[in-house]
């Protein structure tokens, strides 16, 4: 490792083109069928390619806004190399690999672990380190070891206390990984290429959340890992993933395939926020003012973020409406080049996109969830339509359901549930995922997804509501960062909005009641309508990383179900 040299990053995509008129159609706009794929990726093999590359693989960023700390790829290959040996020699019950958990920051850490696990051919089972001790406990109960790096192991400790026991179990051993400590240690020995039936190997177990506390785990093969990637290298320019930045949790499944594999395999590098510093969606400040100042500082050409990212790229732009573009991605991301930006979790409103795009700041957006291995479809530059979710990727057949639902199929659909609970989805006899989401496909093949199946509510009067498309309504308003609608057995729609927090509250109300009388019916409009500062640490109780509302516990708390409406009063209101 190394301290950075200042220096321009590569200008990243070319720019976005107006959206494609062609693309396939949808036989009667309900099915779409895949494009012929190209060469697949060998994602262990790629990865072992460049282990004798001196070229920087991973940054740390400088809490003090000095040098960043570099990792090249030399160093972070062979630390993996020998991490992997150490896992490869640990015992595992006869015919099954090893399975490995991983607690730890977004961190070269992270990275050796991750490819250590990988390397070893074992199951690794990322948590998040936001998650409850019984979260962790239930997605950690099979674990052999556990990787943790300074993070992983202080929480570790926060769970014991928490819950009064260990979240592991019995005989687990908890392994504390030195990235530099192991690149020291690196011999050149490094693990041999897969087999040939490698492929169908279960790699990782990925949390998803279920109707109940504990959440299911989403069992993810090789197979489908390279499938996703090799139809997301045939759309993007791979000189877009040059300098990745990582502001959200390594644990969520796409960051790894955008933040990591796809950087790695172009020779590229992943930038991390300082130690210590708070993801996105993990920490209410966390979007606000000092991201700004680490977007310059990092010089981003490609990133993956949630919708509430949008809302302050935007705000940056109209401080200085008179800019040239390459003016702006100066002062925002400290080059002039365009940076490669895709969003996914909830829909971000279109007069939002067009007029960040107006600005020459494009968000990709994007539809996708676990049992797929991620990406489903999503929109890349020349191949854009504000207000879908793109095309669905070469690999994936996409058509829909008689009620509406999305159905896909693939060949990186998941390998099966650690657990199922009512809300698992199901594969059929033609072997089409059922995804839940209801969606439509246009004539030229992209996904508008326009909410969840089983939340579509019936409200006291007998009405039914999308609260998806209710909520992306609301946040046309520039200050409101999420919002959460509940209205299912309800005599009135019950709002949670969180708003900028130096916003007045009272005149942020006012602006939610006028436009809901202005833009949506009687039966559609927040009635009730509750405010959370963006600041507030309940954020993270009420919405997830990706800027989903857990909608038990908004309903919970708006209706006072879970004893706390008199403190939302003050809290909230």
């Amino acid at each position: 490792m190394r301290p950075d040299t200042p220096g321009t990053p590569d200008p990243g995509t070319p720019d976005p083109g107006t959206p494609d008129p062609g693309g396939p159609a949808a036989a009667a706009g309900h099915v779409i069928a895949p494009p012929a794929t190209g060469t697949r990726v060998d994602l262990i093999g790629g990865l072992l390619a460049r282990a004798a590359s001196d070229a920087v693989m991973v940054r740390v960023l400088s809490p003090t806004g000095g040098p960043a700390t570099e990792w090249s790829y030399r160093d972070l290959i062979g630390a993996a190399g020998a991490l992997a040996g150490s896992l490869t020699g640990r015992a595992a019950a006869p015919g099954r690999p090893v399975r490995v958990g991983l607690v730890a920051a977004n961190s070269p850490e992270w990275v050796t672990a991750d490819l250590a696990t990988l390397f070893a051919r074992a199951v690794q089972v990322p948590v998040p380190t936001a998650f409850s001790a019984a979260q962790a406990a239930s997605l950690l109960e099979g674990a052999d070891v556990c990787l943790v790096d300074a993070q992983g192991a202080a929480r570790l400790e926060d769970w014991a206390r928490e819950s009064g026991a260990p979240v592991l179990p019995g005989g687990c051993e908890v392994v504390r990984v030195d990235a530099a400590a192991l690149a020291g240690r690196a011999d050149g020995a490094l693990p041999p290429a897969p087999g040939p039936d490698a492929g169908d190997a279960v790699v990782k177990v990925i949390h998803t959340s279920g109707t109940t506390s504990a959440p299911k785990g989403v069992r993810i093969r090789l197979h489908g890992i390279e499938s996703l990637i090799t139809s997301l290298i045939g759309h993007v320019d791979r000189t877009a993933f040059a300098r990745y930045l990582s502001v959200v949790p390594l644990s969520l499944l796409i960051e790894q395939v955008a933040g990591l594999y796809m950087p790695f395999l172009a020779g590229g590098s992943v930038t991390f926020l300082p130690p210590g510093a708070a993801l996105v969606g993990t920490a209410a400040d966390a979007a606000g003012p000092r991201l700004r100042a680490l977007l310059r500082q990092a010089g981003p050409t490609a990133m993956v973020v949630p919708p509430t990212i949008a809302g302050l790229l935007l705000a940056l732009c109209e401080e200085r409406p008179e800019e040239t573009v390459a003016e702006r991605h100066r002062r925002i991301f400290g080059h002039d080049g365009p940076v490669f930006i895709a969003c996914g979790g909830a829909p971000v409103p279109v007069e939002v996109l067009r007029r960040l795009d107006g600005y020459g700041i494009t968000l990709y957006e994007g539809y996708g969830l676990s049992e797929n291995s991620s990406v489903v479809s999503w929109n890349f530059p020349g191949q854009t339509r504000f207000g879908t979710a793109g095309r669905p990727l070469a690999h994936v057949h996409a058509e829909l359901a008689e009620d509406g639902e999305l159905l896909i199929r693939s060949d990186s659909l998941f390998a099966g549930y650690t657990r199922e609970d009512p809300s698992s989805v199901v594969v059929d006899e033609r072997g089409l995922l059922h995804t839940g989401d209801l969606a439509v496909i246009d004539e030229d093949g992209y996904i508008r997804i326009t909410g969840r199946k089983k939340n579509v509510v019936i409200t006291a009067g007998g009405r039914n509501l999308s609260p998806e498309w209710i909520e992306a309504q609301y946040r046309e308003l520039g200050f409101v960062r999420e919002a959460a609608v509940v209205a299912d057995g309800l005599d009135a729609v019950h709002g949670l909005f969180v708003v900028d927090a130096d916003v007045d509250h009272e005149e942020a109300r006012a602006r939610i009641e006028a436009f809901g009388r202005e833009r949506l019916s009687g039966i559609e409009r927040a009635s009730v309508v509750r405010l959370m500062a963006a600041d507030d640490p309940d954020y993270t109780v009420c919405f997830t990383v990706t800027g989903r509302p857990r909608r038990d516990v908004v309903r919970a708390r708006l209706t006072g179900a879970d004893g706390t409406a008199r403190a939302l009063e003050g809290a909230l209101a």
